[in-house]
């Protein structure tokens, strides 16, 4: 009986192990096996539920679809659908001053010139949380940081610096670019 009590807690023991290992290794991983790519990526973010809560957010979030248009491959329909996220993250008076269609056919342009002179978006660094400057302008709060995006052009490798302003709306509280100018070129 002494004998029989070992080998089942034994292969109590085993089927432990067995299942917990089986149960690490498949942890995060998706059940299809699907990549999600880039472009996917910032397509599926639903800016009604999980809209950027800070000023450095936003500005990743808008440095992420930015490297997705210069960088990725891409329909058409989903040029069209990152132009309609950024769009979202304008301030109205931004956004009243870049009509869709327009706005798109400049965003077009703009990524065809980037890859016709070979350039490449490397990576991007946002301005630290304590480097983000907020202030109040005419009773509307507003915030500044810079954003250094590292590019790639064949050899070389260039740094473009942009400072964004940001202004948070008043009925829903969420953090808007109001404007963006590049620094440096």
């Amino acid at each position: 009986m002494g004998k029989l009590k070992g080998v089942i807690i034994a292969v109590i023991l085993v089927a432990l192990v067995g299942g917990f290992y089986f149960y690490v290794s498949n942890v995060g991983k998706d059940d299809d096996g699907v990549v999600v790519s880039a472009v996917q990526d910032v397509l599926l973010r639903n800016l009604d539920n999980d809209y950027p809560a800070t000023p450095r957010e936003l500005i990743r979030y808008y440095s992420d679809i930015t490297k997705c248009l210069y960088n990725e491959k891409y329909t058409d329909d989903q040029l069209e659908q990152m132009a309609d996220k950024m769009l979202a993250l304008y301030d109205d008076e931004l956004a009243e001053n870049n009509p869709r269609d327009q706005y798109i056919a400049n965003l077009k342009n703009d990524v065809k010139e980037f890859s016709d002179k070979n350039y490449t978006i490397i990576s991007y660094t946002t301005s630290s949380s304590t480097d983000v400057e907020e202030y109040t302008h005419e009773g509307r709060k507003c915030a500044s940081l810079y954003c250094t995006y590292s590019i790639k052009t064949g050899a070389d490798y260039v740094s473009s610096k942009q400072v964004f302003v940001l202004r948070k709306e008043s009925g829903s509280g969420h953090w808007k670019i109001l404007g963006f100018d590049i620094i440096n070129e």
